[in-house]
């Protein structure tokens, strides 16, 4: 027989006995959701649990420190030995820009300024960071745009930023802004300046009468050119400045004034010591993130990023999404039973029939793909059938907005989906139903063949 004769014979069989080919379906439809539901209960944990991360900062993005604790033998970290320190200079950063899978490097220098428009003031951590790879290091605008390599006095604001401009004469500032009223200050077109006097822009009489301001400490003009988008947690509360400029702007200040700005990274003050405290190292995908940390700490420097809390995240829920796949699994588990089964039962409905299909010399491997086809096609129909329901039920799921489980991470404005169903689970789900129809049939396919002609067409 031809393919086009079997899949005809296979087709009249199973409407033949519709009522229990339905029930059969039907137990592949429920297995089959029950597996992807659970899956996607899982696949909408991870995923929630990567945006709740992802607003504390880029999950690709490594932070790396001078500062490094060796790990024991048993490959924790062996926080009773003192930490080592290592310097953190341009070559050690081209090299870790050399490590396989490493998009971006850039090295941090922050300083702590005071920066006044009109009347009012704000102290701000500025940091100094490579302008070119700024895109990189996904820093998003919401108006303006980013630093580029020739820009020297040019800052980008976090979005924090011109909130913490404050009027130190208004009796009002220390207890909270009266009516809550933000400041009257545009960053990007109003005239602003900065500087490490951190008296500057204030009344002080005392200081006033004494006439002791360093005016060697001028205050520098600067331009606003961006300003960031909300929600890049890690990025709100700084300004950002070509490191280069703000080297040199340190390296004067260090020289000039008897009263420095307070320099919490980089460079010290009086200091030879060459490097950085700091550097960011950006991967390119999230998986490589783990190999990049190690590689960075075989280095001998303190590696760390916020996979590392996503890490801990999904190992707390582990063993929660394991138990949602087991039961999927039972599911699906019992609804094979119910194809071998519903196949068995056929066998011994058509024993006569497969007798006569021998002795009128059909071949056996026929008779065999028969079988499997029949059992292919009810796990091919309910796999389907119970991807549309597994639809419904996430979407239902979702629509609700009760969330399956409540670990206490939830972040204010994090998005949080239940159920997530992506396109390949629903490809696997369906393929995987058909894999086990056909398994399912493997057993009555081969007890079909064995019959004997004789004994099966004297049977009644």
């Amino acid at each position: 027989m031809n393919s086009l004769d079997l899949i005809g014979m296979a087709f009249k069989n199973l409407w033949r006995r519709k009522v229990r080919t339905i029930l059969t379906v039907l137990g592949v439809i429920v297995g089959t959701a029950s597996i992807v539901v659970m899956l996607s209960l899982g696949i909408g944990m991870n995923e929630s649990f990567k945006n709740q991360v992802s607003m504390m900062g880029s999950l690709n993005v490594i932070r790396v420190d001078t500062y490094y604790y060796p790990e024991a033998d048993d490959g924790e970290v062996d926080y009773s030995r003192p930490p080592q320190r290592n310097t953190l200079d341009d070559i050690t950063l081209e090299r870790m820009a050399q490590i396989e899978g490493v998009e971006a490097v850039t090295p941090l220098l922050n300083s702590y300024l005071k920066f006044v428009s009109g009347k009012y003031v704000a102290h701000i951590q500025l940091v100094g960071i490579n302008a070119d790879n700024m895109q990189a290091f996904d820093f998003e605008l919401s108006d303006g745009r980013l630093l580029t390599a020739e820009d020297t006095n040019s800052l980008v604001f976090g979005s924090s930023i011109p909130h913490n401009f404050y009027d130190p004469s208004s009796r009002y500032w220390y207890y909270g802004r009266e009516n809550n009223e933000s400041p009257n200050v545009d960053v990007l077109n109003d005239k602003i300046v900065m500087t490490f006097d951190m008296s500057y822009g204030e009344r002080n009489p005392r200081r006033d009468q004494q006439d002791q301001r360093d005016r060697r400490n001028r205050p520098i003009d600067i331009e606003v050119v961006g300003l960031l988008e909300e929600g890049q947690s890690d990025k709100d509360y700084s300004a950002y400045i070509n490191i280069d400029y703000l080297k040199k702007l340190i390296q004067a200040n260090s020289r000039n004034s008897k009263t420095p700005g307070r320099i919490s990274y980089g460079p010290m003050q009086g200091s030879n010591t060459q490097g950085y405290e700091n550097a960011w190292v950006k991967v390119e995908k999230l998986e490589d993130v783990e190999n990049v940390q190690k590689a960075i700490k075989e280095m001998g420097f303190g590696a760390w990023s916020f996979t590392n809390i996503l890490r801990q995240m999904l190992d707390a829920t582990k063993t929660i999404r394991t138990v949602l796949g087991a039961i999927g699994a039972v599911a699906f588990f019992i609804a094979a039973i119910g194809i071998t089964n519903t196949m068995v039962m056929s066998i011994y409905e058509r024993t006569r029939e497969i007798g006569i299909m021998k002795v009128l010399g059909c071949v056996l491997g026929d008779i065999r793909r028969l079988f499997l086809l029949e059992s292919a096609m009810i796990g091919l129909l309910g796999g389907i059938l119970g991807i549309g329901f597994s639809y419904g039920a996430s979407f239902l799921l979702n629509r609700a907005g009760i969330s399956f489980i409540d670990m206490g991470w939830s972040m204010p404005g994090a998005e949080t989906t239940i159920s997530i169903i992506p396109a390949w689970l629903a490809g696997v789900a369906v393929v995987f139903a058909s894999l086990v129809g056909i398994i399912s049939g493997a057993y009555p396919a081969a007890r079909a063949m064995r019959l004997s002609a004789l004994d099966a067409i004297r049977n009644e």
